[in-house]
Parts: C-alpha cells; structure tokens; sequence
C-alpha cells in the first residue's frame, strides 16, 4: 500500500503491523523530512500523512472485502513536537464500520504511545469509486 502512493513512497513509509485490530506504520527520521531546521523535528504535514496512510490501512483491515475508500474528515490535533532525529510511528484501530463510511482514531509517536506527538479522528468513504476499476476516473493521455 505505501509503494502504490507516491507520497508515501516518497516519505519512506513502512508498515509494521496489520490485522483486523489496526494498523502500525513508520516514517524513518530523515534531515529532508524536517521541518524546522533549528529544531530537527519531523514537519508536521509529514505526520498528517503517516496519520492519514495509517488510519487508510486500519480500515483496509477491518473489511471483510476489499474497496476503495477515500479520506472524507481528518482532525489532527498536535500534542508537542517529535524527539529530534527519532522515527515517528502510528497507530491506528478502525472501531466502526457503515455500510458507507469507516471511523478511526489513530496517535502518532517518536517514544511512548501513551505520550503522543499528535492524536487523529478521521472518517473514510468506503466504495469511493462506486464499483469502477482502480484509474477509472483518470482523463486518458492527449492524442488518445
């Protein structure tokens, strides 16, 4: 999943664990990935992203069949700043699935879970490409 996402690829995305509880991924430090220069923190749109990917995966593997889905709501809320030159995880746990939205609560964290650089809410719309094939909505190449 973190290969067929551009930016996840490029942010270097790992997961590390998946199952129907949830979700663990990982976005290795890297001095490209800081924010702040002064500080050598994580910016904060790399962790909305590891947020947002982790909280995608949690819903993946919560439905018995796979779908398409799309991020409809994100809240993020930013608890203090990453540990410089640590890697950030999140943790992400799916606790209700509709016939046509996924709710999920996910934290990201450099050391403890349980003291979060930065806590998620989301809601996903599940079947976001009503039935079509992965793609169909892309405009074909000019001079097609």
């Amino acid at each position: 999943m973190n290969k067929g996402s551009p930016q996840a690829a490029a942010l270097g995305l790992e997961t590390l664990s998946i199952d129907p509880s949830g979700a663990v991924l990982k976005v290795p430090y890297r001095d490209e990935l800081v924010g702040d220069p002064e500080t050598g923190v994580i910016a904060g749109g790399v962790v909305t992203t590891l947020l947002d990917h982790a909280c995608g995966q949690a819903v993946h593997a919560a439905m018995e069949t796979w779908t398409s889905i799309a991020t409809l709501d994100l809240r993020i809320d930013y608890m203090r700043p990453a540990v410089a030159g640590k890697d950030i995880l999140a943790r992400a746990h799916c606790y209700k699935l509709t016939r046509s939205v996924a709710f999920v609560r996910a934290v990201a964290y450099d050391v403890d879970p349980e003291d979060p650089v930065a806590a998620a809410q989301a809601a996903f719309m599940l079947d976001s490409s009503a039935g079509r094939k992965a793609g169909a909505n892309l405009k074909p190449p000019r001079g097609v």
